[in-house]
């Protein structure tokens, strides 16, 4: 979550506070924190990063209130026969993916350019995971000469001027000198070459995520024009986040000018500010809510939650990152209906609580392990098809209909996102230890869920450290178990065996095979065990 300050005076000049108005904003969804006679401060969700400037809170919350609904239309201008970034493919292993705008005409004060660095950095701190999965550079177009090229090289050959220093610095220096290259080394520190912006002319933008240059990268009140990119490992994060950024600047008076992007064979052109289509039902939405909504009262209702709708297809604006399924658009619709005109309702039947034994099960198992310094994660039931390759795992997938990402498949081991999960903190202190208990699931005669637990060391760690906590939790759980020496892909052969409880295989404990390792980018020897919690 974050908090957000916005000016009193700027506020109301759209939308006068009162007391109904204060009540307005928390069924909103966006909590009033404090008022004064200077500032109105509000609480947004992580799942609304759009709202996290003044300009897309009101666009939002007037739609909200009636007075401009429905889904608001921004004309993205062709890109101009320079405006192409080109993109090598030695950025591939550290930041391989950027989209980039150019907005002009805008008329920047003091304010406002307080206003662009407030919303990057919230947007840095909460969408984008403290610059980690997404960085953003904004810079003086006047200033850079196009076309603009994105690649990655050593960090001893890139000097500039950082930002708010007199000095020039290269890579590694930035990391170690720089107040905000200490703050973000971990970004880079392990990496052999560094990413970087550089114009036509050689001039280097930035190295991103840590910096821009003074000389390039530094927006006044005499900026007219500006370049925008947002670098990172999720290209899809990237324009959603590029999106919510035009936007506002469009709010501000901005042209926006999309950018021709050149991926080697592959070539896009961003931003791409087309809505999003989403299928309703009418009776799906009334039986969620307890309704009986007609379809012209949903198409109003969506209407001010900024969405469009015409015969059962909404369309979501592009800068929404939060809308991925029909229950999102139903959420969206009780909140325009008002979660203070719900009436609560005793159900008609008499039940006698009690937790699932299960869960007494899995909570139990959790307390144990983390008595033991394991780190619990909980991630995600779909995963890639080459997340499934990485690991090694030679099964028959489980793939969803109609997804609209890679992670298309259910999952069929725990291991699967412990491993990507290690691969993603390869800058974080080692070792590593980590535990999940959650469902995987696989098809027999039908598609059956089980539950299931994973342990994965990593680093200062080995198979000892592992069988340790085996031994103890067994103990604990009063159950006497013995190992097997077998086979699995994801491990090393010879160095895998079969856990067994009361004759029953309940599990598999190895090393990971270097090959696992190197798909993953692993730095460290990892083990890992995975057990069926249900036959426990």
């Amino acid at each position: 979550m974050a908090n957000i300050k916005f000016s009193r005076k700027e506020f109301e000049k759209h939308v006068k506070i009162t007391e109904e108005i204060k009540e307005k904003i928390a069924l909103f969804g966006t909590p009033l924190e404090s008022l004064t006679t200077d500032e109105i401060e509000l609480e947004i969700f992580p799942n609304r990063p759009d709202l996290l400037s003044l300009q897309g809170y009101l666009r939002s919350f007037l739609a909200f209130l009636g007075k401009k609904p429905g889904l608001k239309k921004y004309n993205v201008n062709k890109p101009d026969k320079n405006y192409v970034v080109k993109i090598e493919p030695s950025v591939k292993n550290i930041r391989p993916y950027t989209v980039c705008a150019i907005i002009k005409n805008l008329k920047f004060d003091d304010e406002k350019i307080k206003e662009i660095i407030d919303i990057q950095e919230k947007l840095h701190f909460t969408f984008g995971r403290n610059r980690k999965k997404v960085a953003i550079g904004i810079y003086p177009l006047e200033k850079i000469k196009l076309p603009i090229t994105y690649k990655a090289e050593v960090p001893e050959k890139i000097k500039f001027i950082p930002l708010e220093m007199n000095q020039e610095m290269n890579g590694r220096q930035i990391l170690s000198r720089h107040p905000t290259g200490r703050e973000y080394a971990h970004l880079l520190e392990m990496a052999e070459k560094f990413p970087v912006f550089r114009d036509d002319k050689g001039e280097v933008l930035s190295m991103p995520p840590i910096i821009n240059s003074q000389l390039t990268g530094k927006i006044t009140s005499e900026t007219k024009d500006v370049f925008i990119e947002c670098s990172g490992s999720d290209l899809e994060s990237l324009k959603k986040t590029l999106n919510i950024l035009v936007t506002t600047l469009a709010d501000m008076g901005g042209e926006i000018y999309a950018m021709k992007l050149n991926y080697g064979d592959k070539k896009i052109i961003t931003p791409d500010l087309t809505p999003e289509k989403f299928k309703i039902k009418v009776e799906n939405v009334n039986k969620l809510l307890g309704l009986d909504l007609k379809e012209r009262d949903i198409k109003k209702l969506l209407a001010r939650m900024g969405h469009s709708y015409n015969k059962g297809i909404v369309e979501v604006p592009a800068y929404r990152t939060d809308i991925l399924h029909e229950v999102d658009l139903i959420e969206e619709i009780a909140i325009a209906y008002g979660f203070d005109k719900f009436e609560p309702e005793i159900p008609e039947v008499s039940t006698i609580g009690k937790e699932d034994d299960m869960e007494v099960k899995k909570r139990k198992i959790a307390e144990i392990l983390i008595g033991l310094n394991l780190l619990e994660i909980s991630s995600y039931h779909l995963v890639t098809k080459q997340d499934i390759k990485k690991t090694g795992l030679r099964i028959k997938i489980i793939e969803v209909l109609n997804s609209k990402t890679d992670f298309s498949v259910l999952r069929p081991s725990l291991l699967v996102n412990s491993l990507k999960v290690l691969s993603e903190n390869t800058d974080a202190k080692y070792p590593q230890k980590l535990f999940e208990i959650g469902k995987v699931f696989v098809e027999k005669e039908n598609i059956e869920e089980n539950e299931k637990l994973c342990i994965t060391l990593s680093g200062e760690t080995d198979f000892t450290e592992l069988k340790q906590i085996l031994d103890y939790l067994m103990r604990m759980l009063s159950l006497e178990y013995k190992i097997e020496e077998t086979d699995h892909p994801s491990f090393i052969e010879g160095r895998c065996g079969k856990i067994i409880v009361n004759n029953k295989e309940i599990g598999i404990l190895g090393e990971i095979s270097p090959s696992v390792i190197k798909n993953w980018n692993l730095k460290m020897p990892t083990v890992a065990l995975e057990i069926d919690i249900e036959n426990l």
